[in-house]
């Protein structure tokens, strides 16, 4: 029995085959999809209910038999072979490097391959109106993953220099490497911090130079794997959690930052649910965004924006104008 998800490709393809080759026998055409003759008129027959908007009989595609040979008389515009838009392309173009830097994918070549005929489709894509960013995979540094790669499969020690988001700083680090994985689509470095002495998760878009070193990685007996099956991030007993609406300027923050929820709202909005542990990080994330973000929640971080805006506004009236 032919599954769905089988039979769709097929069908897709049928019409384009079928022009190219008038008159083929069904046994011949049969042969090269893989499937039964029967099988084939099967197909055949759910593609004269097939068509244009309308469905009127001059709107499906249409099929004639001579004798056990096959020709279409009407292709109902499936004639023109099909066209990724932009934002198909795209969107497949970025799970497809995401694949590619994926450690222990079996056929890594044949990856490559199609993420070239991809990018080479992108070029060609039809705009679709959508603006589609690639995102944090996008803003990896190329010779950053190929490094840490690099240590990863080579078994070797990492100097990285990685910025904290949470605490807005950057640090210098010696790590071992245990292993690269991809989560809700951004690579991390799974390792072990020799500075925090435990085992930490590292987006390998937030490091910013990272050095091989000729010593082998290491991790202690107690370095274990991290549980990703329930999300990366868990809810913290010492974490508070905000709830702030967007205007479309700051949407990066809901991708840039770990979040709960993104409920869209009108006008390219969005309303976000964000934890956060550190109050003072949190007050000069929303500071920076200025007339681009609202506190709905919590009360007191709403009047710590407030009060530090107006503290701002109160020094600004000593500097000369311009």
């Amino acid at each position: 029995m032919t599954s769905a998800t089988q039979r769709l490709p097929r069908l897709l393809a049928l019409v384009p085959y079928l022009l190219s080759r008038p008159g083929i026998p069904i046994a011949d055409a049969a042969t090269d999809f893989g499937v039964t003759p029967q099988q084939l008129r099967k197909d055949l027959e759910l593609l004269w209910m097939c068509g244009l908007p309308g469905y009127g009989p001059g709107d499906l595609i249409d099929l004639s038999f001579d004798s056990d040979s096959i020709t279409v008389t009407y292709d109902a515009g499936m004639r023109r072979p099909l066209r990724l838009t932009a934002s198909e392309a795209t969107s497949l173009l970025v799970a497809l490097r995401a694949l590619a830097d994926t450690p222990g994918v079996p056929d890594s070549d044949a990856v490559q391959r199609t993420l070239a005929k991809v990018e080479s489709a992108v070029g060609q894509a039809r705009p679709s109106g959508v603006v589609i960013g690639l995102g944090a995979e996008d803003s990896v540094d190329p010779e950053v993953r190929r490094t840490v790669q690099s240590a990863v499969t080579g078994g070797k020690a990492l100097r990285i220099r990685y910025y904290t988001a949470s605490r807005d700083e950057i640090s210098e680090r010696t790590v071992d490497p245990m292993r690269l994985l991809l989560v809700d689509g951004r690579s991390y470095l799974e390792a072990w911090c020799r500075s925090a002495h435990g085992v930490r998760m590292f987006r390998l878009d937030r490091i910013d130079a990272a050095q091989r070193l000729d010593e082998p990685a290491e991790p202690p007996s107690e370095a274990e794997p991290t549980d990703v099956s329930a999300g990366l991030f868990q809810p913290a007993p010492d974490q508070r959690v905000a709830e702030i609406e967007l205007e479309p300027d700051a949407r990066w923050v809901a991708e840039y930052y770990q979040v709960d929820e993104v409920d869209e709202l009108p006008g390219g909005r969005a309303r976000v649910r964000m934890r956060y542990a550190d109050s003072a990080w949190m007050t000069r994330l929303l500071l920076g965004l200025g007339g681009q973000v609202t506190v709905l929640s919590p009360e007191e971080l709403g009047g710590d924006v407030r009060q530090r805006a107006h503290a701002a506004l109160r020094r600004t009236r000593h500097l000369p104008s311009t």
